[in-house]
């Protein structure tokens, strides 16, 4: 599975996911500083889920009403840079088939799915 990642993501999670195996355009690599606008059209244009930090995405997402490939906002403030790439690796080894097209929030110990957005 491919996945963007935004500059708001630690490179760590960018690198533990790369290590699983996964695909990861990471904005910081190839387009640093471009707007939250761009950031979801690079992920829609490649049929990716998103991972980022950025709440502003949801914004764009529920009140703006844009069309995603898939959201997984990482709320894991506080929480060391390894341990963050460790519990996201997790949520997307174990829910895979769920990310399509679902805004995914991760927490410390919740993770909510909130499939189809419309």
């Amino acid at each position: 599975m491919y996945f963007v990642a935004d500059e708001s993501i630690d490179r760590q999670i960018v690198d533990r996911l790369r290590e699983d195996g996964y695909q990861v355009f990471f904005i910081a690599e190839m387009e640093p500083g471009i707007s939250d606008d761009e950031v979801l059209e690079i992920a829609n244009r490649e049929k990716a889920p998103l991972i980022t930090a950025d709440r502003d995405f949801g914004e764009l997402i529920f009140r703006q009403r844009r069309v995603m490939s898939g959201i997984i906002l990482a709320r894991l403030v506080g929480i060391s840079a390894t341990r963050k790439a460790e519990i996201v690796s997790s949520v997307i080894r174990q829910h895979i088939m769920r990310l399509s097209d679902s805004f995914v929030v991760i927490t410390p110990g919740v993770i909510r799915i909130r499939k189809n957005i419309e």
